[in-house]
């Protein structure tokens, strides 16, 4: 292709790309106004304490056999609620909390061997929230998503079962054992359900969720042993959140 071929070829792309840029731009610009004519403004900003139970678990690669490791977590949280659109309450969720994450595994080589591994981290869920019910009075149903990111602080491995014989494990996967994380950084994708009663004194939240952990704690490049080394979570979780700014609106249930 020459290059004056080539300078029409790239001149005929851009000009698709500003055109769908402008197209999305409309359609963007159509839905705020659609949103800005049918939406409810809320400004309503809330700060409370968050405390809960999850269930671990690594996602490795080669495969590991393990079971389900159990640990509390506890920490702060704010919520901020912009819009009522339509039945759908919408706002936004931060929380800094501390976790305690890991994986517990099956040996199963007829040597007696135990293995439990605890990574504390610091974790930072910012979450989309919607909810349908009561807003000021009454129960309402909710669901969450959004990124979570965690910065790894600690760790503390447990072995037990006698002596420690590592020759016979299946598949000889042995490559994460006595090894700090690689990676001390820790992001995914989390999900969830929740029931929200709310009160003069407060909002109380029961939430249940799930975490896709995106990043490996060890080294997935060519190097590296494990091409994935990711967490997963399921957790319960009990939220207070009591109000620091309320939208004046009487109309409000």
């Amino acid at each position: 292709m020459t290059r004056h071929k080539m300078y029409k070829h790239s001149h005929m792309i851009s000009l698709r790309s500003l055109r769908l840029l402008a197209a999305a731009m409309s359609v963007t610009a159509g839905m705020s106004t659609a949103s800005a004519q049918v939406g409810d403004a809320r400004n309503d900003f809330s700060v409370g304490v968050t405390a809960g139970y999850t269930m671990t678990k690594m996602d490795f690669m080669p495969r590991i056999k393990q079971k389900n490791m159990g640990a509390p977590m506890f920490g702060f949280a704010a919520r901020y609620v912009c819009e009522k659109y339509f039945t759908t309450v919408c706002g936004v969720v931060a929380e800094v909390q501390m976790a305690k994450l890991g994986w517990e595994e099956i040996i199963e080589d007829g040597t007696g061997n135990t293995y439990k591994r605890d990574l504390n981290y610091v974790q930072v869920p910012i979450l989309m929230q919607m909810g349908w019910g009561r807003e000021r009075k009454g129960f309402k149903c909710l669901f969450e998503a959004g990124p979570r990111l965690g910065c790894y602080i600690s760790g503390k491995e447990h072995k037990g079962g006698g002596e420690w014989n590592t020759s016979l494990r299946p598949n000889h996967v042995t490559h994460q054992y006595g090894r700090e994380p690689d990676n001390k950084f820790d992001y995914g994708i989390t999900a969830g359900l929740g029931l929200e009663f709310s009160s003069p004194i407060g909002h109380f939240l029961l939430q249940g969720r799930y975490y896709y952990g995106l990043g490996d704690i060890y080294d997935n490049s060519k190097r590296g042993y494990f091409s994935r080394s990711a967490h997963q979570t399921i957790g319960v979780k009990m939220t207070y959140l009591f109000d620091i700014v309320k939208t004046k609106n009487d109309g409000i249930k």
